[in-house]
């Protein structure tokens, strides 16, 4: 974390931008062609609109209200411990289902650079899994500045990939341009919102601004151009380089179009190095949740036995057997990275709502204005979850009813 007070325009647009450009890239842009074909542009559109005042009343919750905690702490001020438990229950579910998908996204990009098959992509999924659970266990740490390296590296060789791969693809595969139907444009939105998960992590550094008021916005402005010029660019590539393919690496695919093989080649090792980075950072913050919310009896306590630790272990050993199960269940046929993917994106989208309720009551004048307006346009986005809705209602609804059983037996042995 930066020391109060360090952060100026530049550094904080940095944070924004790592934040956003993630793993996600890897194969979410196919997946949004792939639900609604070239229409998906316009998904695009909406997302990047959804995201600035995603991100305004996050930065604002975070000045306002610097508590530790994360989205947590905003909906326990609104709607007690109850809504905290299902806040956390979704997020937990997010990062146990999103994390082995991504880790095994990133073993078909290198069993694809090495032309091997299931069997290596699987034990490279496993090793990336099994890697940063060890890092965790050791209290190793992934800097956030080598963390922004990574994700300015990605940046720099997706710019320069859509620059040559646009002038050459940019107008082919556009017909037809909603294949899917118009409904498909909201599925491929709801997918395209794992791009901007992360805003909600950002937030909490809002007041190590050295001037929040005056910095904040314009980090956030510099960021979003930055971002939207990007993904923009990235969008219009997508379809004319991977529209109507079934390859498990299209971004590998996009970039071998302006570098090659070398492209591929580079493709997979940053891959592995910035998902590992990332899970790295979501499976700490998740480990410190599991024993936070066992401490405050929404979970068992025997979970917390080790909480005082930076990175606590006994929940590490539940997200290790939860996630070599969802890999197995994975290689065996049960599932899809492409439905993780959907998953996690629906149980986000829940805990976004939880915050944006309690964002209507905790902020006020047009900040609350702009919260519920944002409010209405992730519910909207919500629908076009599908039955996907179903694991955030079932992970919500695990935690509330553990935290009830949890409490009511704690006071009857009292």
């Amino acid at each position: 974390m930066q020391a109060e007070g360090t952060l100026g325009v530049v550094r904080g647009a940095g944070l924004y931008v790592g934040a956003l450009i993630g793993p996600g890239v890897l194969l979410v842009p196919a997946l949004a062609v792939e639900a609604a074909g070239p229409a998906s542009i316009l998904a695009w559109g909406a997302v990047l609109v959804l995201s600035v005042p995603l991100a305004i009343t996050f930065a604002e919750l975070g000045v306002r209200h610097p508590v530790a905690g994360g989205v947590t702490a905003y909906v326990r001020e609104r709607f007690g411990g109850d809504g905290a438990a299902v806040t956390g229950g979704c997020f937990i579910c997010a990062v146990l289902v999103g994390g082995p998908a991504i880790a095994l996204i990133v073993g078909y990009y290198v069993a694809d650079l090495t032309g091997s098959g299931t069997a290596v992509a699987a034990a490279v999924g496993l090793a990336i899994f099994g890697t940063v659970l060890v890092a965790n266990v050791f209290g190793l740490r992934v800097s956030s500045a080598f963390q922004l390296v990574l994700a300015a590296v990605l940046i720099g060789v997706l710019a320069i990939a859509c620059a040559v791969a646009l002038p050459a693809r940019a107008t082919d595969n556009w017909q037809p341009f909603a294949p899917h139907g118009w409904w498909a444009v909201g599925t491929a939105a709801n997918i395209l919102i794992w791009l901007v998960i992360g805003l909600e992590a950002v937030a909490q550094l809002a007041g190590d601004f050295r001037n929040p008021a005056h910095d904040l916005p314009r980090a956030m402005a510099l960021a979003f151009v930055l971002v939207g010029a990007i993904y923009l660019a990235l969008a219009v590539a997508t379809i004319g380089v991977t529209a109507g393919t079934t390859s498990r690496v299209p971004l590998a695919d996009l970039i071998a179009v302006g570098f090659g093989r070398a492209g591929r080649d580079a493709t997979a090792v940053l891959a592995v190095a910035l998902t590992m980075g990332t899970m790295n950072v979501y499976m700490s913050g998740t480990a410190k949740l599991v024993a936070a919310l066992a401490q405050e009896r929404v979970l068992p306590g025997w979970l917390a036995g080790d909480a005082q630790r930076s990175v606590p272990r006994r929940p590490l050993l539940v997200i290790a057997c939860v996630g070599v199960a969802v890999l197995v269940g994975l290689l065996v046929g049960i599932g899809s990275t492409g439905g993780l993917v959907r998953a996690t994106s629906a149980c986000f989208i829940a805990v976004y709502v939880l915050v944006f309720l309690s964002a209507v009551s905790i902020l006020d004048g047009r900040l609350r204005l702009l919260a519920l307006v944002t409010l209405a346009l992730i519910v909207v986005l919500a629908a076009f979850s599908s039955w996907y809705l179903l694991v955030p209602v079932v992970a919500g609804a695990v935690a509330f009813a553990m935290r009830r059983s949890l409490r009511q037996r704690s006071t009857l042995t009292v």
